[in-house]
């Protein structure tokens, strides 16, 4: 990735199997308590908070900057420390600003550096966490 364009951007980052979830939105929004609800379930951490992103041949990939990386905000708990992932493919983004209003949104994307990727809102409801760690297993059918 040495000379590929990176973009530092406020979203915290979660990983499995090489696949990773962009968790974007403004402070106070749910980034980090939907991270730290995935890593409960087995993903990974790559950034919290901010993410750097780098555009290559069609793809994002994600990775910490240095000054934060392994750490995550619990709110009302403090900075807690985590085991990371290095580097991921972003497979989705999850824009925590919106709302979903569909049962079955329609397909979504986000350009972020010149490379669009499937965006979800936020969904209001307990199973919203499940089915983003079912997505980056396996991804959305038609």
């Amino acid at each position: 990735m040495i000379g590929a364009p990176r973009l530092l951007i406020h979203a915290s980052t979660v990983a499995l199997s090489g696949r990773a979830i962009l968790i974007l939105g403004p402070s106070g929004s749910g980034k980090s308590s939907v991270a730290l609800q995935l890593m409960a379930l087995g993903c990974g951490l790559v950034s919290d908070d901010q993410t750097q992103i780098t555009a290559r041949d069609d793809t994002l990939w994600a990775s910490a900057p240095a000054q934060i990386k392994g750490r995550i905000e619990a709110r009302g708990i403090g900075l807690l420390g985590a085991e990371t992932v290095a580097s991921a493919q972003v497979v989705l983004a999850v824009d925590m600003a919106r709302t979903e209003e569909h049962r079955l949104p329609p397909l979504r994307t986000i350009e972020i550096g010149g490379v669009s990727v499937p965006c979800l809102h936020k969904v209001e409801g307990s199973h919203f966490v499940a089915g983003l760690l079912q997505y980056l297993k396996s991804a959305r059918t038609a």
